[in-house]
Formats: C-alpha cells, sequence, structure tokens
C-alpha cells in the first residue's frame, strides 16, 4: 500500500456523508476445509469450540491490511489519550456502549482462555510470509518476540500505520472524541465489500492466476511467485502426488520469503 492508496482510503473515509455507504469492491475468498487445520494451529480452537471458518483471501488482502491497521492505530490513539492511560481495555470505551476489548476481539483478535492465553488473529498473514511476524509484533504489538527483519514490504506496513496515527491525531485536535468515534462508525458500518466464495471445485492458485488484480498492482516478485505455484497445478497426480505438490509449493514460498528479505532495506 502505497502513500496514494493510504490518502485515497483516509480522504474516502473521512469525507463519506451522512447517510451514505462507501463501496470498496469484492472480496474473494476460498474456505479452508476443516479437516485441514489441526490441533496444533492457533486457529483451531475457535473453529472447534466455536464454529468459526478460515479463508484463504484470494483477492481483497490489500485493502483488508489496510483496514486492520487502520483499526490498530485507531485504538493505540484511543489508549493514549490522557483519561485513558491507565485504565484496562475493557474500561476504556469508544461510545457510551461499546469498550476497546469489545473491538478488539470483534476486528483484531482473541485471546484463549485458557493454557497460553494465545493471540488468535481474525485476519493475519501465512507463517510463510515474510511480513507474518512484523504483522504480529510490530503493527499488533503482541509481546514477546526479539528482533523482526525489516523489507522494502514492512516498511510499507509501518508507513500506513504511522500515517493513520497521524491522521487520527489531526482529526481529534479538530473534532475531539466525536470526530473519532464518527470515523470508526464510517469505517465499520458503511464501508462495504461483495462477498464472493470460490467452490472446492477450484484451486486458490489457479483462481488467482486468472483474476484480474486489484488496487496497487502487485510487485513482479509477487506475480513470479502465484505464477510458479500456479504452474505446480497442472501437474497429472501421477506425475507429482499431495505430499509432493505440497512440498513443492512450501520450496517457492521458502524461496520468495529470503528473496524478499534478501532485496529489501532495513530502513
Amino acid at each position: 500500500m502505497g502513500e496514494d492508496q493510504l490518502k485515497d482510503f483516509w480522504e474516502d473515509l473521512i469525507n463519506l456523508p451522512d447517510g451514505r455507504n462507501h463501496y470498496t469492491g469484492v472480496l474473494t475468498l476460498k474456505e479452508l476445509p476443516q479437516s485441514d487445520i489441526m490441533e496444533s494451529d492457533k486457529e483451531y480452537w475457535l473453529v472447534e469450540d466455536h464454529s468459526y471458518k478460515m479463508y484463504h483471501i484470494v483477492d481483497g488482502q490489500q485493502r483488508l491490511t489496510t483496514f486492520i491497521i487502520f483499526l490498530q492505530a485507531f485504538i493505540e490513539f484511543i489508549k493514549q489519550l490522557p483519561d485513558h492511560l491507565d485504565s484496562p481495555d475493557e474500561k476504556i470505551y469508544i461510545s457510551e456502549s461499546l469498550s476497546v476489548s469489545e473491538v478488539i476481539s470483534k476486528y483484531l483478535f482473541k485471546v484463549k482462555p485458557t493454557g497460553d492465553h494465545f493471540r488468535t488473529y481474525k485476519f493475519g498473514y501465512t507463517v510463510d510470509n515474510p511480513s507474518y511476524e512484523y504483522l504480529r509484533y510490530k503493527i499488533f504489538g503482541e509481546p514477546g518476540v526479539g528482533s523482526v527483519e525489516e523489507t522494502f514490504y514492512t516498511l510499507n506496513l509501518r508507513n500506513a500505520k504511522l500515517y493513520f496515527y497521524q491522521q487520527l491525531e489531526e482529526l481529534y485536535r479538530q473534532a475531539g472524541i466525536d470526530g473519532l468515534q464518527n470515523v470508526y462508525k464510517k469505517l465499520t458500518k458503511r464501508f462495504l465489500f461483495n462477498e464472493y466464495i470460490i467452490k472446492d471445485e477450484f484451486d486458490v492458485f489457479v483462481a488467482f492466476e486468472t483474476m484480474n488484480n486489484r488496487g496497487k498492482k502487485l510487485s513482479d516478485l509477487e506475480l513470479l511467485k502465484n505464477r510458479l505455484i500456479y504452474l505446480t497445478t497442472l501437474y497429472e497426480d501421477c506425475d507429482l502426488d499431495v505430499s509432493d505438490r505440497k512440498s513443492l509449493r512450501e520450496g517457492i514460498n521458502g524461496a520468495w520469503k529470503e528473496v524478499y528479505y534478501q532485496l529489501g532495506p532495513q530502513r
């Protein structure tokens, strides 16, 4: 997400007239079968105990990333206001009845109430993504990590969070808490998607290959990665069985992640 995309998002948000909705495009998803979710996965407890469903995002990841980073910046800004500095999340209210803890639970992550009390994110990257740890520890502020390497892509995430935080500071200076409440309601109530679920008979990488990219153009590296993964779907089962196909895709993902680390600037 570049500076132009961030400005467009912010202007769409603050300039949306009362009573109007803003259509943000199609969100294309591929449901992950429950049988593919292992007990060791951090999402397992939500799927097993609370009937959540998991999806791969085929188209719309950039938009969802923008929304989620905005919400994180919003929460951090609300929490640092003088009246809230020493208050727990459940005691900080965005409106008369909506607390910060409820917003976090609804849109960002849930904390497993037993065992290690780890976070399970509503939206996040897969572990093969070079920004997986950066999103968790540097954007969402999850505790318990040492150093996290930066790439040119993580720099975009950091810049997005900083941009939104600065815009919220200026909005608060001009319109106070009412301005913050208004912009939160616009995003969560009046920014709309159309949802499209890819059927089971389609491969998610085939779908990605044949779809038109929306928003900011994917980098050549991202296009190459998805092209290579798409090509793995063309093998017959007699040439490449399920485990071999998975291993090949993991190899492609691992190589792509290493290239991002090697090419990305550190600052």
